[in-house]
């Protein structure tokens, strides 16, 4: 069942030592006066719980821990995000040793096989067995069932576990018990549900000191538990490269310097419409790119909520969803969505997912992930998300149409593994909202005939605003000469046109792989069969369960069989 609400303010903490078992059973002696602080998402000094409570915890020692999970390697995490997680971790360790003394001891292998040696005997920490084990609260599936075994394991060796909300404004358990189990499916739901809540609460100070580090780890070289290099957790590249260009360094200080920035543009702040925000702009963006830094905890989302609500300061300001705020809303939206609804990142046995019979084309599929769809604004987009890490919101609507019902008629689910993958601040519960959306087959998603055209016009609701193309130019180098008029159509150039822009398509330049018109009228008939054809259900009932647990949460809505519009 869901846990019961913390006041107002405090951070939540679970308790596992009134379950632990004696320590002599797994025969490891008594424990030493220690804390362990699992650093995972939340790389940060502020407004970190876990730091504070073990601060106030009165233990005498005190050593933060970061475990590089091989499942996270480069199977499954692209050279900018990891490049970001080791620049964020390099920030943590130099802050830890400027300002207290101590380091961040970094460890490598599953969690599950590090701590047991840690908890039993002291091992990887010169023999110093804790008392005490904090983290910061994932709701992920994959971290909920890693949790579950870590904690299982410190009960058994009589080691006390606390943990703690930090990644999100609010206890995403006692926002889904406020709201009778279900998530809010809108945004305005989420704004009512916000103001049931009641204000985050507000971020925590840094520490002004730590308990030193055991005498074990002191003594160890500082070689030992050390950042790795890219190379070193098997990444060919070692620096920026071609496909591998960092837009942002990673790291608390760099985060909180940009939050900063934007803080103090008090009119960009009060004025701000995501929608309104160029898709096209990259140097420098039109918006505030800090979700890399909320992904990975290197700004806490309270601490930003806190400083748009001094910035705004009572004046007129813009409002949810569009505002900045409402995208905050949408992040914990989309943590409650993932926390309560079953199967949430697939099509089968998803009760919030319409059932659509999507196709397989391998050949597809690669050129949109290549970006070589002969579709310049497609590609000019797949291609910075490679080389930068990151996209526009708009940008990822239009490449995740293209993908699904509007041209190629592929499942979400492989679209959604590539941003996985590539994006710096792929996060699992917002990504599968996001392509859930996008594909058209959520209760959460626009009307399935709307389709992105991907031949944008200036004025659609992907504001390109770039009539002259630069954003092309700067990542579909071969259309660089080519006249402004045909860069998002330069199969209509004539042939002249194209010699003399060194670039004939067909040969420099791929052809369209598909004909949007045709496709997407073919897509879309097939979209409103599988929803005609598809049994009628009701919403899944609301039930309250534990982390980790299969939970009950609404259906997805149908949709109406109308003509294309495009956008």
């Amino acid at each position: 069942r869901l846990r019961a609400p913390q006041r107002a303010g405090m951070p939540a903490k679970r308790k596992a030592a009134a379950k632990a078992k004696p320590a002599s059973k797994s025969g490891g002696g008594s424990a030493e006066d220690l804390a362990v602080v699992w650093f995972r998402k939340c790389l940060r000094l502020h407004d970190n719980a876990a730091l504070v409570e073990a601060v106030k915890s009165g233990v005498k020692h005190l050593c933060p821990v970061f475990v590089i999970d091989p499942h996270f390697g480069p199977a499954h995490v692209g050279v900018v995000r990891y490049r970001f997680l080791l620049e964020s971790l390099a920030d943590l360790n130099a802050q830890l040793k400027e300002k207290y003394g101590s380091r961040l001891l970094v460890l490598r292998g599953k969690p599950e096989t590090v701590f047991p040696s840690m908890l039993r005997n002291g091992g990887h920490l010169g023999g110093s067995r804790p008392r005490l084990l904090m983290w910061e609260r994932d709701y992920e599936p994959y971290a909920l069932k890693r949790d579950k075994a870590v904690e299982k394991l410190a009960v058994e060796c009589g080691v006390e576990v606390r943990t703690f909300v930090g990644h999100t404004l609010y206890d995403p358990e006692e926002a889904l018990r406020k709201n009778k189990g279900k998530s809010p499916t809108t945004n305005q739901g989420m704004v009512t549900l916000a103001k049931a809540l009641g204000e985050p609460p507000a971020p925590l100070p840094v520490p002004a000191k730590l308990p030193p580090l055991p005498k074990g780890v002191a003594k160890f070289p500082a070689s030992y538990g050390s950042v790795p290099t890219l190379k070193e957790m098997g990444y060919k590249e070692a620096g920026p490269g071609k496909d591998a260009k960092p837009s942002f360094p990673g790291g608390e200080r760099a985060g909180l310097a940009r939050m900063a920035a934007r803080l103090a543009d008090a009119t960009y702040i009060r004025t701000f419409e995501k929608p309104k925000t160029r898709s096209t702009a990259f140097d420098p963006p039109s918006t505030t790119i800090l979700s890399p830094y909320l992904k990975f905890g290197c700004v806490s989302v309270r601490r930003f909520y806190h400083g748009l609500k001094q910035t705004i300061g009572g004046q007129k300001h813009s409002q949810p969803p569009v505002s900045l705020k409402g995208q905050l809303y949408f992040r914990e939206m989309a943590v409650m969505q993932g926390l309560s609804i079953p199967n949430f990142d697939k099509q089968v046995g998803n009760p919030a997912c319409k059932q659509i019979p999507w196709g397989k084309n391998p050949k597809l599929f690669k050129a949109w992930e290549e970006g070589k769809t002969g579709y310049p604004f497609i590609d000019a987009c797949m291609r910075q998300l490679k080389k930068t890490g990151w996209l526009h919101h708009l940008a990822r609507h239009a490449v995740s149409c293209f993908l699904t019902r509007g041209d190629l008629w592929i499942s979400w689910e492989e679209g959604r593994d590539v941003f996985d993958k590539l994006l710096v601040d792929a996060d699992w519960a917002i990504n599968n909202q996001n392509w859930l959306a996008l594909a058209g087959v959520s209760s959460w998603s626009p009307p399935f005939f709307r389709v992105y055209h991907p031949v944008p016009k200036m004025d659609s609701a992907l504001s390109v605003q770039d009539p002259e193309g630069k954003y092309i130019r700067e990542f579909v180098p071969e259309l660089r000469e080519m006249p402004s008029k045909y860069i998002y159509a330069p199969w209509t150039a004539p042939p002249d046109i194209q010699k003399k822009a060194k670039c004939i398509v067909g040969k420099d330049y791929p052809k369209p792989v598909v004909e949007h018109e045709k496709v997407c009228a073919q897509n879309l008939a097939k979209f409103k069969k599988a929803l005609s054809s598809a049994p009628k259900t009701s919403a899944a009932p609301a039930v309250a369960v534990r982390a980790g647990s299969k939970r009950a949460s609404p259906g997805g809505g149908g949709g109406s069989g109308k003509k294309a519009k495009t956008r």
